[in-house]
């Protein structure tokens, strides 16, 4: 009898994090599982995981990393788009070219990825796409203005993408970390040019992300969830990972306007 065939998961950013933890909660379950790293040549051995070069804001290295894969496997059936940078400063002291850098990879890599596996996908007539968001998709940020409107767009556009694919057997989800103790800070730009209107807060904020990265969630817990939106039978559009993500997600839906605006200001330590 013939072995069955290994499903294959490509896992974008995977050399550290969250990435790195979804890889081989993946494996563990079963997967062939290809990560992605801009530099794979910085990457120590990831055991079973096969490595492989690719930048998400470049056309060509989509199509080639994508294109191995399927020379290789003869399959994708997830992809979890989890590369990503982030974006600290006021909305008004961030250059708009600066904010392109941010889309570039959030959301603009999201979609190369999305546009180079589809085909794929939707020829085996299965396939999950789990997108990683974050619950400053579904909320307001202050100091992160930027990057909150890239996930916010993350957000519409799986959303958006699910209705599209469910007639060929593909899926589309979310999922929604809160704070989780990576390197988040050390891939996050700062304002080229900041403005002094804006420097208490904006080191004020700087301390309590510190502070919350710090102390936040094991990037395993976060992918535990990834591999439960990916493996779910019947999917749910949005899964929140830890109790901090539950709590945040729990506030934006029950909270009036008014008390959820002032929680927001409080927790960022905002004047009333």
């Amino acid at each position: 009898m013939m072995a069955a065939v290994r499903q294959v998961a490509l896992v974008t950013g995977a050399s550290s994090g969250i990435g790195k933890e979804t890889a081989f909660a993946l494996l563990e379950a079963g997967y062939e599982v290809v990560g992605t790293s801009r530099d794979v040549s910085k990457v120590g051995s990831l055991g079973g995981v096969r490595l492989i070069d690719l930048d998400v804001v470049d056309e060509r290295s989509v199509a080639a990393a994508v294109g191995g894969v399927i020379d290789r496997f003869g399959r994708i059936d997830l992809l979890v788009n989890n590369a990503g940078i982030g974006s600290l400063g006021a909305a008004e002291e961030t250059s708009v070219e600066e904010a392109r850098t941010v889309f570039a990879t959030n959301v603009f890599g999201v979609m190369r990825m999305v546009r180079a596996v589809l085909p794929h996908m939707r020829a085996q007539r299965s396939g999950r796409i789990v997108n990683v968001s974050s619950v400053v998709g579904f909320l307001p940020t202050p100091y992160m203005a930027v990057y909150s409107a890239s996930k916010h767009a993350i957000e519409g556009y799986s959303q958006s993408l699910d209705h599209e694919v469910r007639e060929f057997g593909v899926r589309s989800v979310l999922v929604e970390p809160a704070y989780t103790s990576t390197g988040f800070e050390a891939n996050t730009t700062m304002p080229e040019e900041p403005l002094s209107a804006y420097d208490v807060r904006r080191r004020d904020f700087g301390r309590l992300l510190a502070a919350a990265v710090r102390d936040g969630d094991d990037p395993a817990d976060v992918a535990k969830v990834i591999l439960a939106a990916a493996t779910d039978a019947r999917p749910k559009l949005r899964y929140t990972a830890g109790p901090l993500a539950g709590r945040a997600g729990l506030l934006r839906r029950l909270a009036p306007d008014r008390i959820f605006d002032q929680q927001i200001r409080k927790l960022n330590k905002l004047p009333a």
